[in-house]
């Protein structure tokens, strides 16, 4: 049997449904940071910032590996953040070749207004989502089954 033959009707559906969502979703972050002044690739960058585990800064390297960007893009959008005085440049203290970047409190206040409204709207898409989720794990589970 080849494999999209394995692949049924419901299948797709439920795929593209699920990638509908996440598309909204998408779109609504997209324009939730354009209403604040940033482009859906600094509210991201913002977010690696703040969100990176461990510590709350963050070398351009590190940032271009969160946001699956190259490294020179990565410091090309640094620089307009630090313009914005959203995010600010320090050089490390062992080593003075890292720099690593840090929001502002400028910058933290416009994310947490943005993460305030990306949590609502993922609680109103929650239901959805796990209801897609556990179609496809549903589909995943049978499918273990009859190879087994």
């Amino acid at each position: 049997m080849s494999h999209s033959d394995s692949v049924s009707k419901a299948d797709y559906e439920v795929l593209a449904e699920f990638r509908y969502t996440l598309r909204r979703f998408l779109h609504f972050s997209e324009a939730a940071a354009a209403k604040l002044g940033l482009s859906a690739q600094q509210h991201q960058a913002l977010l690696a910032i703040k969100g990176f585990p461990g510590r709350e800064q963050v070398t351009v390297g590190e940032l271009a590996e969160r946001l699956q960007i190259r490294h020179h893009s990565a410091v090309g959008l640094a620089d307009r953040l630090e313009v914005q005085k959203l995010i600010e440049r320090t050089p490390g203290t062992s080593d003075r070749r890292k720099v690593y970047l840090s929001l502002t409190p400028q910058g933290l206040s416009l994310l947490e207004s943005l993460s305030a409204l990306h949590h609502e709207e993922l609680q109103r898409l929650i239901p959805q989502l796990r209801s897609l989720i556990t179609r496809i794990d549903h589909r995943s589970t049978e499918e273990t089954r009859t190879r087994v």
